[in-house]
């Protein structure tokens, strides 16, 4: 079996959980969402089903996949850290945007002078 990070690290996966992460939606649906050929998509949602990220359900002749979403929760535990990094990051630039905007607004205002 696959870890959760090597089911995320190909692209069409991550394609096809960023449509989900919308709304469930067919096979045909993505298909066409994702210029994807049916046989990869069904491939692709193989895959996410086996490690537990997708689950379906037919309804009338199609079959509707969604996220389940506790497999997600480990890699959102795994990315904790590299938040708070990007946080005390994020929050010096936008002092430093503020700053920038306040000596910009002063230059201003001496022009307007």
């Amino acid at each position: 079996m696959q870890s959760v990070f090597e089911v995320v690290a190909e692209p069409n996966r991550r394609a096809i959980l960023s449509l989900l992460a919308t709304s469930e939606r067919s096979v045909g649906e993505i298909e066409r969402q994702l210029g994807m050929s049916q046989p990869t998509v069904s491939k692709h949602l193989r895959v996410l089903r086996d490690a537990g990220f997708v689950q379906s359900q037919v309804n009338a002749q199609r079959r509707l996949y969604r996220i389940k979403p506790e497999p997600l929760q480990e890699l959102d535990a795994w990315l904790e850290p590299f938040r708070l990094f990007w946080s005390a990051h994020v929050d010096a630039l936008e002092r430093h945007l503020d700053r920038v905007s306040a000596d910009q607004q002063n230059v201003e205002q001496g022009e307007d002078r």
